[in-house]
């Protein structure tokens, strides 16, 4: 938190987490794929040319916009290439000095590890030292990204270099508990690179959740740091349950993660 970073957003997720700010609508039978809030912009989406012109939502996913095949035609379609030369732009010195590249979603590890060396490789990403992908922690990696990202860590890098960061979805957000949590693939991580759990709560319910799941990691031989984030979509709803999760984090001996993009730019899209 704090370090000059460039964010890297994929397109498409495995999950729609879209019961996340809803603790009194959880209506028995409800389609559990669908957000009303986002509903609501999908009925108008003809009504927005571009992302930034999206609305926020309070419930749910706040990258909805990644996430819900009818948004799309909002990505943008780079060449790696391209990418890179835009990654590097954004840079402070225009060059890597030490600013992270964080690559999230949506789920940046559903489809899209065979793209990533092609990127890695290009001549404009060689001095990147910090590298971390922010995931849900369900998508196993593959055999072959594992042994890239091992080679890419093994010269001029250390293992710590990569970071997982994995928010592993609770009941709140609407997802199965046996969908989204996966001791044995969150570990496997942790042979790659660094690796810490982030569990997004609000309520009493919530935490008892999250202290449940970080039993099962611990069983499974997970070592990693785990935290809990405050549920916020907006920053009304950040606000209202920052200081109660932080009071928790100190009870439970837990790690408290900021929303940094609510305390400084009200999670405005690019943020």
């Amino acid at each position: 938190m704090g370090v000059p970073s460039i964010f890297l957003r994929m397109f498409g997720c495995n999950f729609r987490c879209k019961n996340f700010g809803r603790y009194q609508e959880h209506i028995l039978g409800e389609d559990v794929r669908s957000n009303p809030e986002v509903v609501e912009v999908i009925k108008n989406i003809k009504n927005y040319k571009t992302f930034e012109e999206l609305p926020l939502v309070s419930t749910g996913c706040d990258s909805y916009s990644s996430v819900y095949p009818e948004f799309k035609e909002f990505a943008i379609k780079q060449t790696a290439d391209e990418l890179a030369q835009e990654i590097v732009a954004l840079l402070p010195f225009k060059r890597w000095t030490n600013e992270h590249l964080v690559i999230t979603g949506g789920e940046p590890l559903l489809g899209w590890q065979k793209s990533y060396p092609t990127l890695l490789n290009h001549d404009l990403m060689q001095d990147l030292k910090e590298l971390t992908f922010e995931t849900n922690g369900t998508q196993k990696l593959t055999a072959e990204f594992k042994r890239y990202l091992e080679a890419w860590s093994g010269s001029k890098r250390t293992r710590d270099d990569i970071t997982f960061s994995v928010s592993a979805k609770l009941p709140n957000s609407g997802e199965r508990w046996e969908d989204a949590i996966n001791p044995t693939i969150v570990c496997d991580y942790e042979t790659v690179g660094y690796t810490y759990l982030k569990f997004v709560v609000a309520t009493e319910k919530d935490v008892e959740h999250a202290l449940a799941a970080s039993i099962m990691f611990r069983d499974e031989g997970f070592q990693g740091p785990v935290y809990l984030m405050p549920v916020g979509g907006t920053v009304e709803t950040y606000f209202l349950n920052a200081k109660n999760v932080a009071e928790t984090c100190l009870k439970y001996g837990l790690r408290y993660s900021a929303r940094l993009q609510c305390d400084l730019f009200k999670n405005a899209w690019g943020t």
